[in-house]
């Protein structure tokens, strides 16, 4: 299928600002494309960012039919862009399509349109240490109906913006509250798919929490509520003895995390163990008090690497690793971003590089 790109006259483009924070700032251009029953995806178009015009009685508004991904683009040494792990970003927009009964879109024309955006784009992705450039695809139900049911038609669009830390103190632990009475997701339902419901869901409790101080949520399983599973906006990991690198396994309500599936390849490269398991929280707490547990960290997308210094619980505070960052979150962080950025090798061909130069 072909892209139509309409870009703004060159006199009109804007560069990337000297100030900008996570998902506030957006570039000049975005990606568009149209689905209908019976006519399959159309009218693809890179044109100048815009708001969009729906129907109020689109379902999008009404049944949230919707699903997003969330992926970043770096400027590596020789001034060209890094997409990291692109595909697999793709292919989760996939999973997550049809888990909501959404059409599903073609890996390699959106990756085409990936880079179509990018290399018009690109004074958007930033040069300072730390900050990258944030790409939003989305894709919403637009049929205008109320009756309950999956839309006939929907838009696929993308967006993109220079981001730098998601969270306000950068790479520094932070400190997460243990939900003790709300729950995210249940295995059955959509919590592995990438879909808006989810994080609306969530804001109840993350709101009460960010109240008492704390930065993010750590959710329980929704049967039993004992069992640890994902935070707000990334997966978690547990370091015992500062070797071994212990995650939830995936439930069914837990979302597949790129970074994480990435952590699980890389940290025995670097000499780290790596387990799976289904974690007890009454055990977690103990080995924190223990002192079994010597990190705890978690890995997203937008965080990258965010060491925890503390978790809350039964308002009872654990703090892990004296509240400092540790050597394992550190040298995972500095390794995982050596590769996005390109000043480590990429032994996984993980890196889509996008030549601007």
């Amino acid at each position: 299928m072909f892209i139509n790109i309409k870009p703004l006259d060159v006199a009109n483009r804007r560069g990337c600002p000297d100030e900008f924070s996570f998902g506030a700032t957006f570039s000049d251009h975005m990606f568009t494309q149209e689905y209908a029953a019976g006519k399959g995806w159309h009218n693809a178009e890179v044109t100048p960012y815009h708001t969009l015009s729906l129907d109020p009685s689109a379902a999008v508004l009404h049944y949230s039919q919707e699903i997003f991904e969330g992926l970043k683009a770096y400027r590596n040494p020789n001034g060209n862009i890094n997409l990291f792990r692109p595909l697999e970003n793709c292919r989760r927009f996939n999973r997550s399509a049809e888990r909501m009964v959404m059409p599903t879109v073609d890996e390699n024309f959106h990756l085409e349109a990936l880079k179509a955006l990018i290399k018009l784009d690109h004074a958007f992705v930033p040069d300072k240490p730390g900050a990258s450039l944030y790409i939003r695809p989305t894709m919403i139900a637009t049929s205008p109906k109320l009756g309950l049911g999956a839309s006939k038609s929907y838009l696929h669009f993308i967006i993109t913006g220079p981001a730098g830390a998601y969270f306000q103190g950068g790479f520094n632990p932070i400190s997460v509250c243990i939900a003790n009475k709300y729950r995210r997701a249940v295995a059955g339902g959509v919590g592995e798919a990438k879909t808006g419901g989810n994080y609306a869901a969530s804001l109840y409790a993350s709101e009460e929490a960010a109240k008492k101080g704390f930065s993010q949520v750590l959710w329980l399983d929704a049967i039993e509520g004992r069992y640890i599973e994902e935070v707000g906006a990334m997966n978690i990991c547990f370091v015992y003895e500062g070797k071994t690198i212990v995650t939830p396994s995936l439930s069914g309500s837990i979302l597949p995390g790129i970074t994480r599936n990435s952590i699980l390849q890389l940290a025995p490269t670097l000499g780290y163990d790596v387990s799976e398991q289904r974690l007890d929280v009454n055990q977690i707490v103990d080995d924190i008090k223990s002192g079994k547990i010597t990190e705890c960290f978690g890995c997203g997308t937008a965080a990258v690497i965010s060491p925890v210094g503390s978790l809350s619980y039964m308002d009872e505070d654990y703090v892990i690793n004296d509240n400092q960052t540790g050597t394992v979150s550190q040298h995972l962080y500095d390794h995982l971003t050596g590769i996005q950025y390109g000043t480590i090798a990429d032994p996984f061909d993980w890196i889509v590089e996008v030549p601007v130069k």
